[in-house]
């Protein structure tokens, strides 16, 4: 174990590091947190609909859903690219190229116009199900603009700069409009369906126990190397939209959810995430009740934000970063989470959620309750709590141990310090 993890912190987290800022990598994590706002928008009218099911003369604020969270592919498509000229230090494209991925994006979405010059096109490709196409149209076009950036066209030239600027950027435009025309007009292919299919196998495999597991582990293993969970945000943001959607369109047809695998499962509703990623607030409270000193301070400290599922303080204090001792119950904790919500959200002794809230700072089991809709949320809370504090205890108090032999040591250093002076 012991050699593990000297491999993990000298070798694999030092190279994941330095992959995770690479500026396509980067661009991609970056992108995803520029359109949080907008979720975050939609989830709060999806929690105020919660509220007007109940008060009915509330007014109907829908709209603001759709032209927020029903707009998530679009906006992706435009921050996408921005976010890697930015990040290459291409400024001068940043909003070229993202208005050109707008372009691009709907093109990709295959509207039809008819004689008239009217365009007509699937609201719903806007949406969470469009975000995909617009990772990959953004992308499309950064590509473009990057490689006629790198041949930095007439730069020696004596034409004045904004000259040569709007010739560089009416190159990658052409391009780029250019390509994207040829393919779905010319060769009449609808991108997004071609997307969507393709990328099919990954959203099924997601909606399994296997894949749910994979999703939780992977997260927190890279957590429980420092690594930022943002990391992933790019990859998992696709998988959790399409899943809630198509839960929040079953239930509107009459129909029960079946996607298990949303944000509103694995972060709102706090119960695999039980006071951040790992489920740490075990932990913390058992740092609440140490024997040791600078455990006990830590844990008061840092208990306020663990109520509120933000694990930074601790993940970085205690430390679980690169401490074998307690990295290993959070791996642990990353696999009995996933395994206990679906085991009972299949047998149907709990609701899976139907709708798209993803604020995510609520204190569980209140959060628990709202997101599922479900009073059994509480006994879930209570016996996955229960759980992860078995789990963490064994490992908790080995470390425990250490750290009260550290103390010991630093108070008869000082007082032999004391007694020579």
């Amino acid at each position: 174990m012991k050699a593990f993890i000297n491999w993990l912190s000298m070798s694999f987290a030092p190279k994941m590091n330095k992959i995770t800022k690479n500026p396509w990598i980067a661009s991609l994590s970056s992108a995803m947190q520029k359109i949080i706002p907008f979720i975050l928008t939609g989830s709060a009218i999806f929690l105020y609909n919660v509220i007007r099911s109940y008060i009915h003369v509330l007014p109907d604020l829908g709209v603001i859903a759709n032209y927020t969270f029903g707009m998530l592919g679009l906006l992706t498509a435009f921050m996408m690219a921005n976010q890697v000229m930015e990040k290459l230090g291409r400024i001068s494209y940043t909003v070229n190229a993202g208005l050109t991925a707008i372009s691009v994006f709907i093109m990709f979405i295959k509207p039809v116009v008819n004689n008239n010059g009217v365009m007509t096109v699937d609201f719903g490709r806007f949406g969470p199900t469009g975000i995909l196409v617009g990772m990959i149209a953004g992308l499309f076009v950064a590509v473009i603009f990057n490689l006629i950036g790198k041949l930095n066209l007439l730069s020696e030239s004596s034409l004045p700069d904004f000259v040569t600027g709007w010739i560089n950027s009416i190159i990658p435009i052409f391009i780029s409009i250019g390509i994207a025309a040829l393919a779905t007009l010319k060769f009449n292919l609808d991108i997004f369906a071609i997307i969507v299919k393709a990328f099919s196998p990954i959203q099924n495999f997601a909606q399994t126990l296997p894949g749910f597991i994979l999703i939780v582990f992977i997260v927190a293993f890279f957590y429980s190397l420092g690594i930022s969970t943002w990391l992933w945000q790019a990859v998992l943001t696709p998988i959790f939209m399409a899943g809630i959607t198509e839960n929040i369109n079953a239930v509107a047809l009459g129909l029960p959810a079946t996607n298990i695998v949303t944000s509103e499962t694995m972060y709102t509703a706090a119960l695999i995430t039980m006071g951040g990623m790992g489920a740490t607030l075990g932990l913390n409270l058992l740092m609440l009740f140490s024997k040791s000193k600078d455990l006990k301070t830590i844990g008061r400290l840092t208990i306020l934000p663990s109520i509120f599922n933000i694990n930074e303080p601790i993940m970085f204090s205690a430390p679980v970063v690169m401490n074998p001792l307690l990295m290993l119950p959070m791996w642990i904790n990353a696999i009995t989470g996933p395994v206990v919500i679906w085991i009972v959200m299949k047998a149907q002794l709990l609701n899976i959620p139907d709708k798209m809230i993803q604020v995510g700072q609520i204190p569980a089991p209140f959060s628990s309750v709202m997101i599922t809709q479900d009073l059994r949320a509480i006994i879930v809370y209570i016996v996955l709590l229960g759980i992860y504090l078995v789990t963490w205890y064994p490992f908790f108090k080995v470390f425990e141990k250490e750290k009260m032999k550290e103390e010991e040591q630093e108070e008869l250093e000082e007082s032999g310090k004391l007694k020579r002076a």
